[in-house]
């Protein structure tokens, strides 16, 4: 396999020579997702040699439409990535940009459909979770508030472990316009809460459900909490005071899907 001249620049935070539109992906299962599903987004690779087995269709595919790959050292790798945990490949690809709600909502399939607002979510390994669950229990996208600075970073596409490219994200307008737009869709918002809301595991559940998740820290905006139709806790022991967000959210979605089962 013929090696590409391309230069092997740039840091996982945003080196020189990549736009701003780019996304620096790490992890094998997240740059094998990103090109099962849109191999047209690669602008650039850097693997292992030891990796060469594992990714000759991809690198077939570089070769053939002409994008740059080149085989570097671990320390190099490193530096690419960021972090240590690259397992041997690091990409830059096209960012995908979040779909707006009225786009989305129009693509729907009938029948049940299960979405999460992420109202405060920051941290990127709890977005990654998230996705990973998403993609695993078949949510249909992760909403956006309209003044959210969340985004897909590398460290968030790695833990997903491909469920990045599974699960858009979209782009809500005003809290009150985007409420408007998935009820008329048919949607139940379901606020959830630490502590105060319904047994989420004795609830009725609408076949069309968004559930509204809250920062990792403070818990979700009690503001935005009433103005849900529904307020939903995990009941527990009491020994801790609450999951994570990523880990409560595992157990909503497994809930939902356990009701369409």
């Amino acid at each position: 396999m013929p090696r590409s001249d391309a230069p092997a620049g740039g840091t996982g935070g945003g080196g020189p020579g990549r736009n701003a539109d780019e996304l620096r992906l790490f992890g094998l299962n997240a740059v094998l997702a990103a090109f099962n599903a849109r191999p047209q987004a690669l602008r650039k690779l850097y693997l292992l040699e030891a990796r060469i087995p594992r990714l000759q269709p991809l690198l077939k595919w570089c070769v053939a439409n002409r994008v740059g790959y080149r085989v570097v050292e671990e320390g190099d790798l490193n530096k690419l990535a960021g972090t240590t945990h690259h397992e041997g490949v690091v990409a830059d690809v096209q960012r995908a940009a979040p779909l707006p709600l009225a786009q989305w909502l129009e693509g729907l399939h009938d029948g049940p459909v299960l979405a999460l607002w992420l109202d405060g979510v920051g941290n990127p390994h709890n977005l990654g979770a998230i996705l990973r669950s998403a993609a695993h229990f078949g949510v249909s996208a992760l909403l956006l508030p309209a003044d959210s600075a969340l985004a897909l970073s590398g460290a968030a596409a790695r833990v997903a472990e491909g469920g990045a490219e599974a699960v858009p994200l979209v782009r809500l307008p005003v809290a009150a316009q985007a409420m408007a737009q998935l009820r008329q869709a048919g949607f139940g918002l379901a606020a959830t809460l630490v502590d105060g809301g319904e047994d989420v595991f004795r609830a009725t559940l609408p076949a069309r459900l968004v559930y509204v998740m809250g920062a990792e820290g403070e818990g979700m905006d009690r503001s935005l909490a009433t103005q849900c139709d529904q307020q939903l806790s995990i009941p527990g022991s009491g020994a801790v005071e609450s999951l994570n967000v990523a880990s409560a959210t595992a157990v909503l979605l497994a809930q939902w899907a356990s009701r369409r089962g």
